[in-house]
């Protein structure tokens, strides 16, 4: 899959040691005590499911770092569709290193695998290509920069990746400001004039602000589909639109031909499947 973000090591590892240290802690006492040190073997990851893939890179760097003779050789890339049965890589080296790090490794590659799949589903029942799906920051903790890649493997696009990125004035932030136009002006004398900024708005009359206040983005939150429309035509392209809210798979095609520019949802990130994974087969080569 091409136009995708690379993962950073420099980002990653620690990350990626921190899951290793809370699996391994000393040792692993059961491959260890049973196999010699510096035997030789291979191992077979397969698909049980069907689904997309997501996280190769980061399956084959747990290995890397526990041991950098590990060869993993891939039959997928990222973003490909894999089937129930089908051999997506075999891991060759130390036994030790491959069994030790057999369960961190499949937890990263299920879980990103999974957010993948979900989007890739959201993206095709949707059926609107004028409309990107992004993610949002509902991410499990220290998974954010893994989940919101597989958001793009699944054909997503990526929102906020934290609280630094972008202004989005939220329903709290409009209280305390005392109105969307108080709000508004105080942040674009505070951010960089590089900047958006972004409102989100509950009714036709918050719109109607958003809209006097210049707001560069006007996120539609939790409005009927009756509701998103009128307000679709009440904007008539002075701001960018997204929508969000409680979308989900299942009531995501509500959404489609509305003349939206972005569906926002937390869904992929909180409510996916892992897709189901397994290493098999362990031959012993030497």
């Amino acid at each position: 899959m091409t136009n995708l973000p690379k993962l950073n090591n420099i980002v990653i590892d620690e990350l990626l040691l921190q899951a290793l240290k809370e699996d391994v802690s000393v040792e692993d006492i059961s491959t260890n005590s049973i196999i010699k040190e510096g035997t030789i073997g291979e191992v077979t990851l397969y698909a049980k499911e069907k689904g997309v893939i997501a996280g190769l890179y980061v399956f084959e760097r747990i290995f890397h770092l526990l041991d950098l003779k590990t060869k993993v050789e891939k039959f997928a890339v990222d973003g490909d569709e894999v089937s129930a049965g089908e051999k997506v890589a075999i891991v060759k080296g130390d036994v030790r290193i491959l069994l030790t790090g057999e369960r961190v490794a499949l937890n990263y590659l299920q879980r990103m695998s999974g957010v993948a799949t979900y989007t890739a589903e959201m993206v095709k029942a949707l059926d609107d290509s004028k409309v990107k799906i992004v993610d949002t920051r509902k991410t499990t903790p220290n998974m954010r920069v893994f989940e919101k890649y597989a958001t793009r493997v699944g054909g997503g696009y990526n929102h906020r990746f934290n609280l630094s990125d972008g202004v989005l004035l939220k329903d709290n932030h409009i209280a305390a400001a005392g109105s969307i136009k108080k709000a508004v002006e105080s942040a674009r004398e505070y951010t960089s004039f590089i900047r958006k900024i972004e409102v989100e708005v509950e009714n036709i009359e918050m719109v109607k602000e958003a809209l006097e206040a210049k707001a560069d983005i006007i996120m539609l939150d939790n409005m009927g589909i009756d509701e998103v429309a009128k307000a679709v035509s009440l904007i008539n392209k002075e701001a960018e639109i997204e929508c969000s809210g409680n979308i989900t798979l299942e009531n995501i095609g509500n959404y489609r031909n509305l003349g939206l520019d972005y569906i926002s949802t937390g869904a992929p990130t909180h409510s996916y499947k892992v897709l189901d994974l397994s290493m098999k087969n362990l031959k012993v080569l030497k």
